[in-house]
């Protein structure tokens, strides 16, 4: 089967054969995906730029009713957006329901939002040669918005962008990852059946060459990106001049100080860290324990490691399921043989069958070591100890990465001095870093990216300011 486009309201094939695309559980093909190419791309920014042209003046009550009715469509086909993700991403089942009840209630906070984006009226008469003009601020779409999503969560971090984005004015031309396509291809069939216009919602099958030809276009105002940090720069090389957001790689330090509470956050770190095959650009990788606390820890942590089910996609138990691919999967365990080879101490040892991977626990981990420098985006914590605060602030911001971290402690004033240390986009305290509500802004510093999601946030971001003066 070949798996192609959404272009105006309907299935549009472009592109000749690209990558045969394989169900992580079982190897077995799901089909062959199509790159879309420049011709595709043209297509699908001409539609949805036909389409912003047509819909611009459209009122907020109309917008506002579109959002719900995907919200409605998507919670109705719940059960079948759930099933596709389990098998074309290997996320377990229970986790992909829980991705899809988040995603319908993501797009309805969308339109309950819409109404307080206010603009403001400025005091023009603070300037002299302003009295008697009236100054109005606006918030008003870029147009055509490029939303580029990735495999891990293809529901959730599909919608981040295009709820946002639609509810600010804009019309969308989504690029999904391979294994997350026909997930895309699902939402956008759904919500064109619930009545969206034709244009407004637009889907292109393909890879890396799709991605920086749609960044690349003209008629494209807007980027939203979230990937690995390589592919990030190379979109906003290829994206240049216009609105660019991104959220890009990490390695999440997730830090226990003595004072904590041990069994709590070994419990949630390890969710953190293996569940969803720790695919997760937040997932908990780099844990600092206060040195007077590891040899309490650590057995709690290798526990709740233990505790995590690992297994079928359709086992509503299954914690930990197949990594995206057999090439990631290689990846990972790669790079525990190179910790091992450097001396690093395995103490809960990984098993990899086929794309599947058990979760792994190392210590004495130094920075040669890729774990360590690299995000490895798979079911693989290390464990280094600290003596003090200051020692687990310079050893969490070692890294080029900042998305999100976490910190776990008893002590206010330390909770309050790692929110002014730690260099992160997001701080969790008493939680792990995995952690994510839609209701706070949430995106990087340093390679971890810019702009912020969350939903009045992104719906800012993916909006413009525009002044409006009178002299009456």
């Amino acid at each position: 089967m070949r798996i192609a486009s959404f272009i105006a309201g309907r299935p549009a094939v472009f592109g000749e054969p690209g990558p045969t695309l394989f169900r992580p559980e079982d190897g077995g093909t799901t089909g062959v995906l199509l790159e879309a190419g420049e011709a595709g791309v043209a297509a699908a920014v001409d539609a949805a730029a036909a389409a912003f042209q047509a819909l611009r003046a459209t009122p907020l009550h109309q917008r506002i009713a579109w959002l719900k009715a995907a919200a409605q469509a998507l919670s109705a086909a719940a059960e079948e957006v759930a099933q596709i993700i389990a098998e074309d991403v290997g996320k377990p089942i229970r986790l992909a329901r829980f991705e899809v009840r988040r995603g319908a209630e993501f797009i309805e906070n969308c339109a309950a939002a819409m109404p307080s984006l206010n603009g403001e009226v400025l005091p023009l008469d603070s300037a002299a040669n302003g009295a008697g003009t009236i100054g109005m601020v606006r918030h008003v779409p870029y147009g055509v918005v490029a939303a580029i999503a990735p495999f891990n969560a293809p529901v959730n971090l599909l919608v981040q962008k295009l709820a946002p984005a639609v509810a600010a004015g804009n019309t969308i031309v989504a690029k999904p990852a391979p294994a997350g396509l026909r997930t895309a291809l699902k939402l956008a069939e759904l919500f064109t059946a619930a009545g969206w216009p034709d244009g407004l919602f637009n889907v292109l099958s393909g890879d890396r060459a799709t991605a920086l030809a749609l960044a690349a276009h003209p008629m494209v105002r807007a980027v939203s990106v979230t990937g690995g940090t390589a592919a990030g720069e190379a979109l906003a090389r290829a994206a240049g001049a216009k609105k660019f957001m991104a959220e890009l790689g990490s390695n999440a330090a997730n830090l226990v100080f003595a004072d904590a509470d041990l069994q709590a956050a070994a419990t949630r770190i390890a969710g953190a860290g293996f569940e969803a095959s720790g695919q997760q650009c937040i997932s908990a990788q780099r844990i600092l324990v206060q040195r007077e606390a590891m040899a309490r820890f650590l057995p709690l942590l290798v526990a709740a490691a233990k505790a995590l089910a690992v297994g079928a996609v359709a086992d509503p138990s299954t914690d930990v399921g197949p990594m995206v691919t057999l090439a990631a999967a290689e990846r990972v365990m790669a790079m525990v043989a190179d910790a091992e080879a450097k001396g690093a101490q395995v103490l809960l040892a990984p098993s990899r069958n086929a794309a599947l991977v058990s979760p792994g626990i190392l210590v004495e981990v130094t920075p040669q070591m890729r774990l360590w420098q690299e995000e490895v985006f798979g079911p693989i914590v290390v464990v280094l100890p600290f003596d003090t605060i200051e020692e687990a602030v310079a050893m969490a911001n070692d890294s080029p990465f900042g998305l999100q971290a976490a910190a776990f402690t008893g002590s206010l004033k330390t909770a309050m001095r790692l929110a002014d240390e730690i260099d992160a986009g997001s701080l969790w305290i008493n939680e792990a870093s995995r952690f994510r509500l839609d209701l706070y802004p949430f995106g990087g510093v340093k390679t971890s990216g810019v702009g912020r999601e969350g939903i009045r946030y992104a719906i800012q971001e993916l909006s413009q300011l525009k002044f409006i003066g009178i002299r009456p």
